[in-house]
């Protein structure tokens, strides 16, 4: 049984970073696993342990037993601490050690997919013990990949793939962010309008309406007289929304107009990952 036509795209967008990244890593001699990235408290070892982990649990693999130090500045909350696990534990592998298990979680989750009958609908168990749907699931490992794909091309300055299949599936995530960054985090002006101009591989217009109630829409619309409008490139977008570098040090790749307080509350609110 083929795979439900609803899963493809985020199967493909998988595949596609999770071979972007074998490439990038399998050459890699020892000390350059260890260079730092744009991901808080993570090295290019770090990165890949996390991907392996994941996609490993998608397997049905048990989470490794172990310990976590007590002195990982990064790890503040539940979830960080849950994700840390699959990390922590490979921190000791060496190079070889690596991308072999890279190279056989990939075989293995290629043939998971090549298998995959499930109905998109079905409850899986997802981090943390939670119930998501296996959409869900193939949404956020698309999702992940490609953003942890951006971040070791960053550590090791090989850059591209903005406009892969794996960044459209980021870029409808984040849009979907958008309406409560806006309306509840930055607690825009009731009846107002934010527009967000994203201009680059992956180029947008979005508007935020903010309703009379404080409610926040996305529409596809440009709005008159708005509020305030943000003009970005699209790997600034990606990498504030991720939380990969703070306002601070993208001011000058950001053009804003409107409303200044509303714009700062909006930018100093706009990383949505955990």
């Amino acid at each position: 049984m083929s795979l439900h036509p609803t899963l493809q795209p985020y199967a493909d967008a998988w595949t596609h970073s999770i071979e972007a990244i074998s490439e990038m890593v399998q050459p890699l001699v020892e000390g350059e696993w260890n260079q730092r990235t744009p991901c808080p408290g993570w090295s290019v070892r770090d990165i890949v342990s996390h991907v392996i982990g994941l996609d490993c649990e998608m397997l049905g693999d048990p989470r490794p037993i172990h310990s976590l130090p007590r002195d990982l500045f990064h790890v503040k909350t539940e979830h960080q601490r849950y994700m840390e696990m699959q990390v922590d534990s490979r921190r000791h592998h060496t190079a070889p050690e690596m991308t072999a298990e890279l190279e056989y979680t990939v075989i293995r989750r290629n043939r998971q997919l090549r298998n995959e009958s499930r109905d998109p609908g079905t409850t899986v168990r997802g981090p943390l013990g939670t119930d998501v749907t296996v959409e869900q699931a193939y949404r956020t490992r698309a999702f992940d990949v490609w953003v942890h794909e951006q971040d070791l091309r960053t550590a090791l300055g090989r850059p591209g793939n903005l406009d892969s299949p794996g960044a459209h599936v980021v870029r409808d995530v984040l849009l979907e962010a958008l309406p409560k960054v806006v309306a509840k985090d930055a607690d825009a002006p009731r009846s107002s309008a934010i527009v967000f101009d994203v201009h680059g591989p992956v180029e947008f217009l979005r508007t935020i309406r903010v309703d009379i109630q404080g409610r926040g829409t996305l529409e596809t619309a440009p709005a008159l007289g708005p509020a305030a409008t943000l003009t970005l490139d699209w790997e600034t977008y990606v990498r504030l929304a991720c939380g990969r570098v703070t306002p601070e040090t993208v001011t000058d790749r950001i053009k804003t107009e409107g409303d200044p307080a509303l714009t700062t509350a909006i930018l100093n609110n706009f990383a949505v990952t955990p």
